[in-house]
């Protein structure tokens, strides 16, 4: 069985010229279908290695203890072996990709790193999105050259995710020379690069983590205040409301809000407050936070004017410590 294929997209325009002008100074280009091994075989090195095989590239090894990491290199990556981090990195002869938690990387790439796995030359790559190239440190004092390379999207570590690769984006950090490398493999992933600054990427991360998964987090509460009000099919409910309002709020930035903080009514708010604060206090806490941060953001975009947001933020800012307390 062969990795799952899909159609090779055609290089963006431009991909390979970051900003700032060509880049000069760059090593031998490495061989156009790179030798590739993958320490951690979770759902994104999985998939992020079966993208490369589909691309024309040699997966020949892999990292995965446990037996979902075993399971998913069965079904995505076969053809690669599954061995120790240390003895994939030596077989790596071109790219080692490094697909590991964001608090396990730096002792991932330490320990490869005095095992002597590393060689001159290889580009050592990682997925995290938190980290720049700073935690590859040891990588490069050994000669081998970084890459930050973070695909922005969630996985399942499945097949399905092959195809929610075209047209993502990558954060990518990368040495000047490396860039064109870098763009060369986003093309193959099938996405589009976006060159982050190195001291830029906790910001970059922290945008992701706060749209993404602080989103599954307020769906889930909706569906949870949903069922307290009686609904026995909040998903339903919630499903059309939710996809246009993300439409919106993309397509039109704060001219998408609408409810009651961007009309003022601060009677419908302070009765929410009240509401939840007797059913789920829990819920008063985040609610008020999104509520006061949507009534500024409402404010300087002019939906909202500062006269008309007076009592509102009266119960945002003052009248909710009573209400949080009952």
């Amino acid at each position: 069985m062969s990795a799952p294929s899909r159609p090779r997209p055609a290089a963006p325009s431009g991909a390979a010229a970051p900003p700032g002008g060509a880049v000069t100074g760059a090593p031998t280009s490495p061989p156009r279908v790179l030798t590739v091994g993958v320490v951690g075989a979770g759902r994104v090195g999985a998939v992020l290695g079966a993208a490369l095989a589909a691309a024309g590239h040699r997966v020949v090894a892999a990292s995965g203890g446990s037996g979902a990491s075993a399971a998913r290199l069965a079904l995505l990556l076969p053809e690669a072996r599954n061995g120790p981090a240390a003895e994939v990195a030596r077989a790596a002869a071109d790219l080692l990709l490094i697909a590991v938690p964001d608090d396990a990387l730096a002792g991932v790439v330490a320990g490869l790193a005095e095992a002597g796995a590393l060689r001159p030359g290889q580009v050592v790559a990682h997925t995290s999105g938190a980290h720049g190239l700073g935690v590859l440190a040891p990588a490069v004092a050994v000669g081998a050259r970084p890459l930050a390379l973070h695909p922005a999207m969630t996985f399942t570590g499945t097949p399905d995710d092959l195809d929610r690769l075209a047209g993502i984006s990558y954060g990518v950090t990368a040495p000047a020379e490396l860039r064109p490398l870098a763009a060369r493999l986003v093309v193959d992933f099938g996405g589009v690069p976006e060159w982050v600054g190195e001291t830029d990427r906790p910001l970059y991360h922290a945008a992701l983590a706060h749209g993404a998964n602080h989103l599954v987090t307020l769906v889930n509460e909706a569906a949870d205040r949903l069922r307290d009000a009686g609904v026995t099919q909040p998903e339903k409910v919630l499903a059309p409301l939710l996809r246009a309002a993300l439409e919106n709020a993309l397509r039109l930035g704060d001219d998408a809000l609408t409810g009651p903080v961007s009309r003022g009514d601060a009677g419908t708010v302070r009765r929410h407050l009240e509401r939840l604060a007797a059913t789920a206090p829990e819920s008063v806490p985040p609610y008020l936070a999104l509520a006061r941060r949507a009534a500024d953001r409402a404010i300087a975009a002019g939906r909202l004017r500062p006269a008309d947001a007076v009592a509102l933020l009266d119960v945002l800012g003052g009248t909710y410590r009573e209400v949080s307390r009952a």
